[in-house]
């Protein structure tokens, strides 16, 4: 039996009470999302400090030829991936990969260690095996609360690795674990892994220019 070239034309066009009824929610929602990732945005401008720091402390680890680990869950291990992917790939410049790696890629090594020692230790036990003295560890985290996150900055510590949480506004305990700790203007999930996103293309932009005019010799 033959398929119709476009299988989508067994199906009747949704009505046009149905499409005027969802573009207007779209556009109410983009709007309020507009205004929440707006006023965001101004205060985290106001601030730039924190992230100034990040990115010495990114730039400073990579120049002396040490490696940055990432980790993350759920949308910040995501985030953790895009992180590594930009620096390992490119972000807009031909260059050196730089030694950057997400630590939540793995599946063999998540799915033994969940099951031989629990889910609180999968990137602990990563970061025991691969970070060392002057390595640093990024954690991304929207709640700063997950016990395995916590567990992967204990286990930095106790490798000497630096420590540097990405979070939404709230304090948290993985801040007392960290060296340092930029905490994103919003307590709301979806702004905060939002605005880590654009935090994640800012810091890349600004390793990759930083690197490369050292390299260059500018």
């Amino acid at each position: 039996m033959r398929m119709k070239r476009n299988s989508l034309l067994a199906f009747p066009p949704p009505s046009q009470i149905g499409r005027c009824t969802y573009a207007a929610i779209i556009t109410q929602a983009l709007e309020s999302r507009r205004d929440l990732l707006g006023r965001a945005l101004a205060q985290l401008a106001e601030r730039p400090g924190v992230l100034a720091l990040v990115a010495a402390w990114l730039v400073e680890t990579l120049q002396a030829g040490n490696k940055v680990l990432i980790a993350g869950n759920g949308g910040s291990a995501a985030e953790a991936q895009h992180f590594a992917a930009e620096l390992v790939g490119r972000f807009k410049r031909e260059r050196a990969p730089y030694p950057v790696l997400a630590l939540t890629t793995d599946t063999a090594i998540l799915t033994a260690v969940s099951n031989d020692y629990g889910y609180d230790h999968v990137f602990a036990r990563q970061v025991t095996a691969l970070a060392g003295p002057g390595d640093l560890l990024l954690l991304f985290s929207t709640s700063g609360e997950s016990k395995n996150v916590l567990a992967a900055a204990e286990a930095g510590r106790k490798r000497g690795a630096a420590i540097i949480a990405i979070t939404g506004e709230r304090r948290s305990r993985l801040e007392r674990l960290a060296d340092l700790t930029a905490r994103l203007p919003s307590s709301d999930t979806t702004i905060i892994q939002e605005l880590h996103t654009i935090v994640t293309h800012i810091l890349c932009e600004l390793v990759e220019s930083e690197l490369e005019a050292s390299r260059d010799g500018v």
